[in-house]
């Protein structure tokens, strides 16, 4: 855990450290009988977008038009959809090396992709496909064994029930006795015993109902905010009311809207993010794990690298030594 910087896959401003690549088998062993929705997990919002390709048509669930000046103006449209899709810079490697153990995979196929490719999805569709990725985390996690990682496969954009089942061989063939069984959140001691590293949340109730492999989808708290201040605010009232029983991500990734767009055509998501990083990191500092009402667990953002974020949120594990 020496600090070691990869350059790889990152550009200036964003670097990926390897000083949190295994932290959770660092935590103080108090921390080992803690169920995993009481712990402060770091998480990466929209995981595979550094990857988008500026190749691919825009996705389907788009309006029309944007789809349609994708195709007739794709060399004005694409850059522009990109500017506001990417929110990681850093591959899913280089994420779980930073310390981030929850990755949000936005599962797609493409209608002019090939019968069993899936890739993933944010606007645009990926370069990367699904069953390559999700080899690469099981190769990261064999190098890493006391180590767990959350796997949401959410959106599931042109999936019809013979590719989620494909899907799912693919996911149990890849992790094998890796995956966690659905039931009670497990605790880091518990995995351990059992040499398992991964819970799959998966958010299709047929394929959970079918799967004990598979865990139901984990909620999210989505702002849907431009402003940090409103982020904020979204989140405090989302603490107010309770937080779920289970495993669940607040998310304090900021969210354009065609207003915003419109209004700053030189801007972009990276723009718009990293000068809100500090407002935002402040209050993810005052947060608290652990079975309170107002307690946090999964904490996501973007832009994996550019700030302090996943050391702040492994870091509040300490508050609960302090009971």
């Amino acid at each position: 855990m020496g600090g070691r910087v990869s350059t790889s896959g990152s550009s200036p401003g964003l670097h990926c450290t390897t000083e949190n690549a295994d932290w959770m088998s660092a935590l103080c062993p108090q921390l080992w009988d803690v169920p995993l929705h009481h712990l402060s997990i770091p998480g990466s919002h929209d995981t595979m977008t550094y990857c988008l390709d500026k190749k691919s048509p825009i996705s389907h669930n788009e309006s029309r038009l944007l789809q349609f000046l994708g195709k007739t103006l794709p060399c004005v449209t694409l850059p522009v959809v990109l500017k506001w899709s990417i929110t990681q810079v850093l591959t899913v490697t280089e994420q779980l090396d930073a310390g981030v153990r929850y990755l949000d995979l936005r599962v797609a196929h493409m209608e002019e992709g090939s019968e069993r490719n899936l890739h993933f999805v944010h606007m645009v569709y990926t370069t990367a496909l699904v069953e390559d990725t999700l080899t690469e985390i099981s190769e990261w996690l064999e190098k890493h064994p006391r180590e767990v990682v959350l796997l949401a496969c959410r959106n599931f954009e042109g999936m019809t029930e013979d590719l989620h089942e494909y899907l799912v061989t693919c996911i149990k063939n890849i992790f094998g006795d890796m995956l966690c069984p659905r039931g009670e959140v497990p605790t880091l001691r518990q995995l351990w015993s059992r040499g398992q590293q991964v819970l799959l949340s998966y958010e299709d109730e047929t394929s959970v109902s079918r799967h004990v492999e598979l865990w139901p989808g984990i909620p999210y708290w989505w702002g849907n905010q431009v402003k940090p201040q409103d982020l904020i605010r979204y989140l405090e009232h989302m603490k107010s009311c309770g937080r779920p029983g289970g495993l669940f991500v607040a998310g304090i990734n900021l969210t354009e809207n065609l207003e915003y767009i419109l209004a700053h055509p030189t801007a972009s998501l990276r723009k718009l993010t990293l000068p809100s990083l500090p407002y935002l990191g402040a209050w993810v500092r005052e947060q608290c794990p652990g079975p309170g009402a107002r307690c946090t667990n999964i904490i996501t953002g973007d832009f994996i690298g550019a700030d302090s974020l996943v050391s702040d949120i492994i870091r509040l594990n300490q508050k609960l030594l302090q009971g």
